[in-house]
């Protein structure tokens, strides 16, 4: 995985063959097809390691805060920048984005609850999908487009500003006086 990691950050999806994954891996082409099926779902399991292993427990042992969280997981995008753009514009983007977006709506789960409180489970899951897709949306524009270099500080204020508008919207009382 983290051969897969080093090798994208520095050519990109497009420029690494199986052969190559697997010699800076030690180990066999057959390996790496038995295991994985293909190089592009190797690719978007090494950036599910990759989250796994060092943003999730970054997030974990931060502050309970959302402010501090939210900037772990802007530093770790900003300190890969490289292999998540290369993933995020490559061969394997929709199944990363994809993965992705699923991996964080699992854990905005917390979070609508908190926010909506009690929702039937389909409204809640799709309501944590729809926060993801967006968030994902956010990031990977800064990804992708954003000038060097990144400014993880900017990334976690522009989610903190979009956060705050659920909130609000959310608890704004309406015309006939409840809550939206």
């Amino acid at each position: 995985m983290r051969a897969a990691v080093r090798l994208v950050a520095e050519r990109g999806t497009t420029a690494i063959p199986v052969t190559d994954l697997a010699e800076a891996a030690d180990v066999s082409r057959q390996l790496v097809y038995l295991q994985f099926g293909d190089r592009d779902t190797l690719l978007v399991e090494a950036a599910v390691d990759l989250v796994g292993r060092e943003l999730l427990p970054r997030a974990e042992s931060a502050s309970e805060l959302v402010r501090p969280r939210v900037l772990v997981m802007a530093r770790h995008f900003a300190e890969h920048r490289a292999f998540y753009r290369a993933m995020l514009t490559g061969s394997c983007a929709f199944a990363m984005t994809r993965t992705l977006n699923g991996l964080f709506s699992s854990l905005n789960r917390k979070a609508t609850h908190e926010l909506f409180g009690e929702l039937d489970p389909d409204t809640a899951q799709d309501l944590a999908a729809f926060v993801a897709g967006g968030t994902g949306t956010v990031v990977n524009d800064w990804l992708i487009d954003g000038d060097d270099p990144l400014d993880p500080e900017e990334l976690t204020n522009r989610l903190l500003r979009l956060g705050a508008v659920f909130a609000r919207t959310h608890h704004a009382p309406s015309a006939e006086g409840h809550a939206r």
